[in-house]
């Protein structure tokens, strides 16, 4: 059974609280690593709340001056450090009332600081409660707004970036490519404004993962895919699940939707929806870019001078139309063009005059 995201943050802050209340043991540690192993999404969650334990540094001064195992009076750090107030109102007893949409938040982490409470007294409270702060300001900033504001990430030619979501999914971002990223209590958005992303999407029905590309949206629940814009072109290609591409009015008519399979690669523009469909391990190939690799089959020369060029300050280029049209296949590492044109002289017809700035190839 597939875990949701807001069961692999309870998880996560219950592993947390429970290395850091003093009764921990080499195989305690094996057995966290073995749970961290076991997928991206929980991976991302325990550093992304191991961060914000780490920065919540200011909760433990509550400590100073207190016997060991002595707490601080009940609502003290929720009301005079942080100066939290709730817009529903007080209990009765004067702690801030947990946000609506996060109570199983709570008791996850309230029964992991209990637990840890019970082994090491007062200062594993501490680290425990620190906990809760870290883990509710993540859900009140993606549960409490319909919409935050987006965060920009941004890679340069040559560049490749992974990039852990605050929802527990993962970005990598492909050479000189751009996303900006929306999280709210309703859906979780992001747009590709240039290049190529890998998306693997931590599963939560309630919260549909869209990417926006151009004239193009492609929503998913929990699967993987990649999404390449150029110009009012988009390429689709899922490696795992089923993700739904929609696309804009044509002349104010509504366009079809496409259910697109692991295995399909779509491109999609105002001419239509063109699907091809294959083996998750075919889908796979065609995104080794994420390995340092790309791939041709049978591919025209000029086609893959062009996709060495989005990774390379020191473009290939054509010198006449016969070599635009020889034909090259195999896989080749996008960052060295320079090998590329040596084994294209090897294989192939071509000749290769390199200058400060370019590699022109001839046909011979």
């Amino acid at each position: 059974m597939s875990e949701t995201s807001r069961q692999i943050e309870h998880d996560a802050a219950a592993w947390l609280a429970r290395r850091d209340g003093g009764d921990w043991s080499a195989a305690d540690a094996v057995a966290l690593e073995t749970w961290l192993a076991a997928s991206t999404a929980r991976k991302v969650a325990f550093l992304r709340l191991e961060a914000a334990w780490m920065q919540s540094g200011r909760l433990k001064a509550l400590g100073a001056g207190l016997a060991v195992g002595e707490l601080p009076d009940r609502g003290r750090w929720t009301q005079n450090l942080f100066d939290l107030r709730s817009t529903q109102g007080h209990d009765e007893t004067g702690d801030v009332p947990v946000h609506d949409h996060a109570p199983e938040i709570a008791r996850a982490i309230a029964g992991a600081r209990t637990r840890a409470l019970r082994a090491q007294g007062g200062r594993a409270w501490l680290a425990a409660a620190a906990l809760v702060v870290a883990t509710l300001a993540l859900a009140w900033g993606w549960q409490r707004h319909e919409r935050v504001e987006p965060l920009a990430y941004r890679t340069a030619v040559g560049d490749l970036r992974n990039i852990a979501l605050a929802d527990g999914s993962a970005a990598t971002l492909s050479s000189d490519s751009a996303i900006d990223v929306a999280l709210s209590r309703n859906e979780r958005h992001i747009e590709l404004t240039r290049g190529e992303a890998y998306f693997e999407v931590a599963k939560d029905a309630a919260r549909p993962f869209a990417v926006q590309a151009g004239d193009s949206r492609i929503v998913a629940v929990g699967t993987r895919f990649a999404v390449r814009r150029e110009g009012d072109d988009v390429r689709v290609v899922v490696t795992e699940g089923i993700v739904r591409l929609e696309s804009a009015p044509v002349d104010g008519r509504s366009q079809p939707v496409t259910l697109l399979p692991a295995g399909s690669t779509a491109l999609a523009n105002r001419s239509g929806v063109l699907v091809r469909t294959g083996s998750a391990l075919d889908a796979e190939r065609t995104l080794d870019w994420r390995r340092g690799y790309i791939v041709f089959l049978d591919t025209p020369l000029a086609v893959a001078v062009a996709e060495f060029n989005r990774y390379n300050t020191r473009p290939l280029v054509i010198g006449d139309a016969t070599a635009a049209q020889l034909r090259v296949g195999g896989s080749f590492r996008w960052s060295n063009a320079e090998v590329f044109a040596n084994l294209l002289e090897q294989a192939l017809p071509v000749r290769a005059e390199r200058e400060a700035e370019r590699i022109v190839l001839y046909s011979r």
